[in-house]
């Protein structure tokens, strides 16, 4: 494929809480750097390429500066939406049972989840918190290039439409790429902010702080449950659907755990969640995943 050009490895965000879940995948070809972290070249049948960057546990890092679909946080979309509804929910490829069964490890999700002995629960909040925003934006940015205000013109997830409000509580609306700029924006700014995320001995947690974990994990469901209605073929033709759905059983397991998620906001997704996490959240890529329940189905459009 080539000798890679040089780069170095670029934190998604400071601090340490950073947990590896994702193990590398067989890869075509691949440079390995000085400080032990590699680049992996990929490209499936279909011609759609990537370059990733991992750390010598198996850790997926990014993406190479330069490389396409690489995340951006800070970048507000121009596009503006032309008020077009949501097109005709189509089938949902992601429920079949074989791509429902794929998964990156073997794993009981519902003992990882759990609260360790002698850990602080804001502490294991944060720290979790912030490794799912990590791994929610790496998967995102995987399909960044094909979510585009033209091809999703709303954040809509099946018949449900998502809109923004700002700082003001104005409702803005918005296309799905300013939705989740927005999103990666704000709980990039909490997940960074000393007074929010502590990290240094000492810091005390505010009062307020489950609450801001509760609401940075209904963005990032929303980003979730968007990448699953609108761009699953893509995140199939990338093989990446492994990883997509152990981040979602690992997300959601832990989500209920400690009551993070309303119900009602999860809803539109109770058939892939019934489907990928009745067993407990087992990993097994054997296990049958074929259960129904489509009791988050939607028959009208609902605003959010």
């Amino acid at each position: 494929m080539g000798e890679s050009p040089e780069f170095q490895v670029q934190p998604m965000m400071p601090g340490c809480r950073l947990m590896c879940l994702c193990p590398p995948l067989p890869c075509s070809g691949q440079t390995m750097a000085g400080d032990g972290t590699w680049c992996q070249w990929e490209q499936n049948p279909q011609g759609i390429s990537r370059r990733l960057l991992w750390c010598p546990t198996g850790c997926l890092l990014g993406f190479l500066p330069g490389s396409d679909g690489a995340p951006s946080l800070g970048r507000k979309s121009k596009a503006k939406p032309n008020g077009k509804k949501p097109a005709a929910e189509e089938k949902k490829v992601y429920l079949e049972p074989e791509y429902a069964k794929s998964r990156i490890t073997d794993c009981e999700f519902r003992e990882l989840v759990v609260l360790p002995r002698e850990i602080d629960l804001n502490e294991w909040l944060a720290s979790n918190t912030t490794t799912f925003f990590h791994h929610v934006n790496l998967q995102y940015s995987t399909i960044s290039e094909f979510c585009t205000g033209e091809a999703c013109q709303t954040m809509a997830v099946c018949n449900t439409q998502y809109y923004w409000y700002d700082e003001r509580g104005k409702k803005v609306k918005c296309t799905a790429p300013q939705y989740v700029d927005f999103v990666m924006s704000s709980v990039q700014k909490l997940v960074t902010d000393e007074d929010v995320f502590p990290t240094k001995y000492g810091r005390e947690f505010p009062s307020s702080f489950e609450s801001l974990v509760k609401k940075i994990c209904r963005y990032l469901f929303h980003v979730l449950a968007h990448i699953y209605s609108s761009h699953f073929k893509e995140t199939l033709a990338l093989e990446l659907h492994g990883h997509l759905n152990t981040l979602y059983i690992h997300f959601i397991l832990f989500a209920r755990e400690f009551n993070l998620l309303d119900p009602k906001e999860t809803a539109v997704m109770d058939d892939l969640t019934e489907v990928l996490c009745s067993g407990g959240g087992h990993g097994g890529g054997s296990t049958d995943g074929a259960s129904g329940g489509g009791a988050g189905a939607q028959n009208h459009v609902k605003e959010r």
